[in-house]
Formats: structure tokens, sequence, C-alpha cells
């Protein structure tokens, strides 16, 4: 669902072909949110327009190309819009990451190994905590409050899983993970 909401949302701005749409995605970090396959995406638009909430407006030839197909929000599709947006804001749903299954058994594992791991983990999320921040900062201005507030909240949540992956680190680092003691995470907060 959150790739078809995603595809008629973009749609709602302005007429455009799926390349454009993915490339708009990948430029507002929208793929920060949801797996988004190139394969996946030309699918939703096939079942979009099968099922007349897009339609095709216009087709792009080229010579050394495959052609575009430009495509439009119907006001079926405008309908269906809102009820995937009220939907999705309803939905609660835990986040499942591979990290927080291994936590529940590190203490039985190498330190030392998982804290060469944790190590880097530390470091791609200190990059994405910084990417995060540029995306936020290149559509002041430009994008809407809404988007703003999605950037502002992966950029938030990035700072957030980066003091955790820190924290975890130290104590991998210290080999105490398999202590019987309480993690501080009070001293974090104030």
């Amino acid at each position: 669902m959150p790739i078809k909401l995603a595809i008629l949302g973009l749609l709602m701005e302005k007429n455009m072909h799926p390349y454009e749409i993915r490339t708009i995605m990948k430029d507002r970090a929208l793929d920060q949110n949801t797996k988004i396959q190139i394969g996946s995406l030309y699918y939703a638009v096939e079942q979009l327009a099968k099922q007349a909430y897009i339609e095709a407006v216009e087709v792009i030839k080229s010579d050394n190309r495959p052609d575009k197909t430009v495509y439009q929000i119907t006001d079926k599709g405008k309908a269906y819009f809102e009820k995937l947006l009220l939907s999705m804001l309803e939905e609660i749903e835990p986040v499942h990451t591979p990290i927080k299954m291994a936590l529940a058994f590190a203490w039985k594992g190498d330190q030392a190994k998982m804290a060469d791991v944790l190590k880097k983990r530390v470091v791609e999320a200190e990059h994405q905590v910084n990417y995060l921040y540029e995306v936020y900062q290149e559509h002041i201005g430009v994008a809407p409050r809404s988007v703003l507030h999605l950037m502002a909240g992966n950029y938030e949540h990035a700072k957030t899983e980066l003091k955790w992956l820190k924290r975890l680190y130290q104590d991998a680092h210290e080999g105490r993970l398999a202590e019987i003691a309480p993690v501080s995470i009070l001293e974090d907060e104030e």
C-alpha cells in the first residue's frame, strides 16, 4: 500500500512517468520509509491504471530509450488516495529489524566480534543522520510542512538509533552485554 500511496500522492502534484516518480521518491528520501523496487513501482503503476485510479495522458517516444508513459491521477484515484492516506495514518505497526532479535541472544556471542560489527553500524548511522539532515535542509521552502515533518521524523529517528547504537557498541566493546545491570538510558534525557 505505501507504494500506491506514494504514486498517487506524487501524481496529485503533477503528471509524470514512473521513472520520474522513482527519482522524486529518492530525492525526498521516501525510500527510507518503505522498500521500493523499481519493478514493484512499475507493477503498482500497472495495477493503478487497470483499476482506473490513474490514466495515461502521453507517451514520450525516444529513439535510443524505451517509450515513457506519462500518467495522471483520476477522480477515482483521488478518492482512493484519501482512503489510503487515512488508513495508513491510523495503522500502528511495530518496526521489525534483525538487530533486535540478535540482541535477545547477543550476551551469548563473541562481544569483540560484535563490537567490530557495531562500530561499522555506528559509522553507517552517522552517515545516515548527516544525509537525512541534508535532505531536510534542501527541502525547506520547497516542500509542504507534512513532507518536512516526514523528513524531520526520519532525521530524528536516525539520531535516536545512532545514540542507541553508540551505547550498544560501548557495552559490547567493554564486554558488558552479559551483565545483569541496567542500561543507562536516563543519562541521555535532559
